[in-house]
């Protein structure tokens, strides 16, 4: 099992900064690939960011690329979404997942909005 608590959201006001963190516990964080998902109210969950295990590689949807950047600390079990220039659009519950043994885990969210 792996437990994800997340936390840093909050209300900014477009084109402000906001950074999203993610504490894991319960095996081997460096064995997990981690990201970043979104949900609305009234949409589907969406896909934000991907790192891989030890940081090499990243991945993004193409409307937050550029504006915001995973990074994680292993040493720390942590994961971060920095997010700048903040638009009304990534208005959303931000949610962490993890992919490794075990499959797919998630956390509770994290509720950002943006005010325009």
């Amino acid at each position: 099992q792996v437990q994800l608590v997340e936390s840093g959201g909050g209300l900014v006001q477009a084109g402000g900064s906001l950074r999203l963190s993610c504490a894991a516990s319960g095996r081997t964080f460096s064995s997990y690939d981690m990201g970043w998902f979104r949900q609305a109210l009234g949409k589907e969950r969406e896909f934000v960011a991907v790192i891989s295990r030890r940081g090499a590689a990243t991945n993004y949807r193409n409307s937050v690329r550029g504006r915001f950047t995973i990074s994680r600390d292993n040493a720390n079990n942590t994961v971060y979404l920095q997010m700048n220039s903040l638009k009304p659009e990534d208005t959303a519950v931000y949610l962490c997942y993890a992919d490794g043994p075990g499959g797919r885990y998630w956390g509770q969210g994290t509720q950002v909005t943006v005010s325009s």
